[in-house]
């Protein structure tokens, strides 16, 4: 019988984890219509990986900027959320952290 090696999670893996997460979060979240964690989709890689932020994210990023209080409240969210890496994208995109 093949013995499994136990290796740490690839960084691939780690994305999709965020992403299925993001998805759990938002399908069982009772947020107003317009707060939609998805959209956070772009930011991914900057929030989770340090990578600069893209155009794409800084927009969405201002979209959902009403929401990030609610996102912060939000355990399962909360540590992306006030992570070095998000403060470092809200920076780049020009987002004051929020006072919640």
């Amino acid at each position: 019988m093949k013995k499994s090696s136990s290796s740490p999670p690839s960084s691939h893996q780690i994305v999709a984890a965020f992403l299925l997460l993001l998805v759990a979060v938002a399908a069982s979240s009772a947020a107003a219509a317009s707060c939609n964690v998805q959209s956070l989709a772009p930011c991914l890689n900057a929030i989770t990986l340090g990578a600069p932020p893209s155009a794409e994210c800084c927009r969405s990023l201002k979209a959902q900027q009403p929401c990030l209080c609610g996102y912060i409240k939000n355990p399962a969210l909360r540590g992306y959320v006030i992570s070095q890496n998000a403060q470092n994208v809200r920076t780049t995109c020009g987002i004051p952290t929020p006072k919640c």
